[in-house]
């Protein structure tokens, strides 16, 4: 199976980046794992209600959402944050 490429909207980008270096860590190895396979077992990813090809990770108290786009094998990261603030719009 071809390995995803991992793609970061601009805000999560930033988000990425804002996070304290332990998490930003244990994230950056997340995504690794979701460039092999963006649907993996092991993250026990969960499908968005409400929105086609949107999905999402936790990470202890923080989530990854991402959109999963296989026509060009990329996997989009549209927000990371505390799960406190990352489901609101």
């Amino acid at each position: 199976m071809a390995a995803y490429k991992v793609e970061f909207v601009k805000s999560a980008q930033k988000e990425f980046e804002r996070l304290a270096a332990k998490t930003r860590i244990k994230t950056a190895e997340a995504l690794k794992l979701l460039a092999q396979n963006p649907y993996s077992e092991l993250l026990k990813v969960k499908k968005l209600k409400g929105a086609d090809n949107l999905f999402r990770i936790r990470l202890g108290d923080y989530r990854v959402v991402y959109e999963v786009r296989n026509e060009q094998l990329i996997v989009l990261v549209i927000k990371i944050g505390h799960r406190s603030e990352v489901y609101r719009r």
